[in-house]
């Protein structure tokens, strides 16, 4: 019998929204993101925060850059609810990276150039 790759992620997918990790990172956005101005400082703060990474990968730094977001990261420190959210974020992208390293590993793709 025949594997079907696309039924077992589909069933992957399924399984990763109902992991703890999954729910727990949607019920701390919904609750950080009731919070207009911390929601617009939580866009800010991912889209600078990728734009540092971006440009780290480059060799190339931005300091002011980096002290703005330093600056977010001091105001969200503040929240509990953002703190909470961002702790969550993070643990879900683990699993997601955990997950596409094993991915990565049965098919034979080196994976360690990702890391920083």
């Amino acid at each position: 019998m025949a594997v079907n790759l696309y039924d077992l992620a589909n069933n992957l997918a399924r399984e990763m929204k109902n992991s703890e990790e999954y729910r727990e990172y949607i019920r701390t956005r919904d609750i950080a993101m009731e919070n207009e101005t911390q929601a617009a400082l939580l866009k800010e703060y991912k889209k600078l925060q990728f734009q540092v990474q971006v440009a780290m990968a480059g060799g190339k730094t931005n300091p002011e850059e980096m002290e703005r977001l330093q600056k977010i990261m001091q105001v969200l420190q503040l929240s509990r609810e953002a703190t909470d959210y961002i702790m969550a974020e993070f643990r879900f992208q683990k699993l997601l990276s955990d997950i596409y390293k094993i991915l990565g590993d049965a098919a034979g793709i080196d994976l360690d150039m990702l890391k920083s």
